[in-house]
């Protein structure tokens, strides 16, 4: 792949640990070979993301995979309530349901880059994954 590695810190945010397997096998098989963060749930994303509690040293990610249907605290509202400084990062949703609330919202949908239905479908992921990392920086 010419150019940047934009996915080369990832936070990913799902709480099914077969699907935090399968999300990092389908990433190595892209060949852009990114450092993979994982929580379990919403809460544990913001604070990642804020950088708070456990998460003080966690670096800003270049791309976070989010499941919607979360404990604690769901996809949407963790969509809802990012802070500003992190609304440029590229956010790729992940969804086992056919229709989710959360783009019912406009502003939650315009913070979103790409939608991957679960179970995730190799080609497809591989396909916005290449995507995403072709265009241009803002």
């Amino acid at each position: 792949m010419d150019g940047p590695n934009p996915f080369g810190e990832i936070l990913l945010v799902e709480d099914n640990p077969g699907d935090v397997r399968l999300t990092k096998e389908l990433l190595k098989e892209t060949g852009l070979e990114p450092t993979v963060h994982v929580v379990s749930n919403g809460s544990d994303a913001l604070d990642f993301l804020s950088q708070c509690g456990e998460y003080a040293d966690a670096p800003r990610p270049d791309a976070i995979l989010l499941d919607l249907h979360l404990p604690r605290m769901d996809g949407t509202d963790v969509l809802e309530r990012m802070d500003d400084d992190v609304r440029d990062v590229l956010v790729i949703v992940l969804s086992g349901a056919q229709q989710d609330r959360a783009f019912e919202s406009d502003e939650v949908e315009a913070v979103v880059d790409a939608r991957v239905q679960k179970p995730l479908d190799p080609d497809e992921f591989d396909a916005i994954v290449q995507s995403l990392s072709e265009q241009p920086a803002e």
